[in-house]
């Protein structure tokens, strides 16, 4: 099992990273918000969980150890593999998740693309019991991003490649379409990505 990696970032993707270390490159499978905080050409420290299947060995990443130990515990419920785990780890915060599980609500589980309300019925039956504490006021990543999201996703697109002007554009889109509470960063980051998928 490869609990970690540490080394310098060479390349970033919309949906990966290569690290090298120790002049091997790893490919490492991360969600936006994980990329988000990483740069090209700097050192970084990434958890990782590896995912071991009979075509392929998959290292996926991400920014600390409590995210990855709720990407490995989403994996225990029914029905739910490591893409379905990242993409709930894309759309919602670990306190999200972990505040939606315990509070059994599903509406905010089924935001995940691929979670209809029986699959979040399910993750909440196997889950509840071993989810984690909910922290105090974990009312979502809108709260704590506030006005300073265009700023944060400004600068993940522009690690990712992307060129200063084209962020821009990608953020007054994004901008355009939020409309009520502000969703979690890592969700406004894909929302850009995708909006610049095909001009880069």
């Amino acid at each position: 099992m490869i609990a970690s990696v540490s080394g310098t970032v060479v390349a970033t993707g919309p949906d990966h990273a290569v690290v090298e270390v120790g002049g091997v490159g790893l490919a490492v499978q991360c969600s936006p918000g994980t990329l988000a905080g990483l740069r090209v050409g700097t050192a970084a420290r990434l958890a990782t969980s590896l995912v071991v299947r009979e075509d392929s060995l998959t290292l996926y990443g991400f920014a600390d150890d409590d995210t990855k130990a709720l990407f490995e515990l989403l994996q225990t419920a029914s029905g739910v593999g490591p893409r379905l785990a990242q993409a709930v780890l894309a759309v919602l915060t670990p306190d999200e998740v972990r505040k939606a599980v315990a509070n059994a609500d599903t509406a905010v589980l089924t935001r995940v693309p691929g979670i209809g309300k029986k699959g979040a019925e399910r993750l909440v039956l196997e889950l509840r019991d071993r989810i984690g504490p909910v922290p105090v006021g974990a009312d979502g990543a809108a709260g704590v991003t506030g006005g300073a999201w265009p700023e944060q996703v400004r600068q993940a697109l522009v690690g990712l490649g992307w060129t200063a002007g084209q962020a821009d554009q990608a953020v007054a889109a994004v901008a355009e379409t939020v409309d009520g509470p502000t969703p979690p960063v890592p969700v406004l980051l894909k929302q850009a990505i995708r909006l610049l998928g095909r001009t880069r």
